[in-house]
């Protein structure tokens, strides 16, 4: 019973889109209107500028946080593992946006900084080289993430099968969603910053 009610909590709290909700009270626009028609810090960025970009990046990623203090503390490892999946889900399949919500990556950097720093910060530096080198978010975050499961065998020790089946999960999810900007990469049309 404590691993649903922490799945439930977690993916409601993955619901609030801090991209939809400071669009509106600053613009008065739908952020998912406009660009990749993501809910997510990216589009916002690109949409909104930078101010609410920022604000949306740092909000998601203290969804992510939140989750898995919540999921740690009723459920412990499974808890924040479980907590960190659902809130990544509510965020990139929002119920109260009708299901059209964020690429989940910001989210995911709260999520994982919590379970392991180590791991979320050489993703991070990784993702941030490819995007200064291609001047292109989608292609870092992509990276980024994708990186997460060769880093947990590599550099995370011991090895932890839980944690590397995790890593390959939010990596898969995170890969999925970025589909239409790996269409575009591959066709040379992605937008660059």
């Amino acid at each position: 019973m404590k691993y649903f009610i922490i799945a439930i909590i977690s993916y409601l709290l993955g619901n609030i889109s801090f991209a939809y909700i400071l669009g509106k009270i600053f613009t008065k626009k739908d952020v998912r209107d406009f660009g990749s028609g993501s809910a997510g810090a990216t589009n916002a960025l690109r949409t909104f500028g930078k101010k609410i970009g920022i604000m949306v990046f740092f909000g998601d990623v203290l969804k992510g946080v939140i989750a898995v203090l919540i999921g740690k503390n009723i459920g412990g490892d499974t808890g924040a593992y479980l907590a960190g999946a659902s809130v990544i889900i509510g965020h990139n399949w929002p119920v109260l946006l009708g299901f059209k919500g964020g690429k989940g990556v910001a989210t995911t950097i709260g999520v994982v900084f919590m379970i392991n720093i180590k791991l979320t910060l050489i993703c991070f530096v990784l993702g941030v080289i490819i995007i200064i080198i291609t001047r292109t978010v989608s292609m870092g975050s992509i990276f980024g993430m994708a990186m997460a499961p060769v880093v947990a065998i590599v550099f995370i020790k011991p090895f932890d099968l839980a944690f590397f089946l995790f890593c390959l999960f939010i990596a898969g999810m995170s890969i999925y969603r970025h589909k239409d900007n790996i269409k575009r990469l591959i066709k040379g049309t992605e937008r660059k910053i």
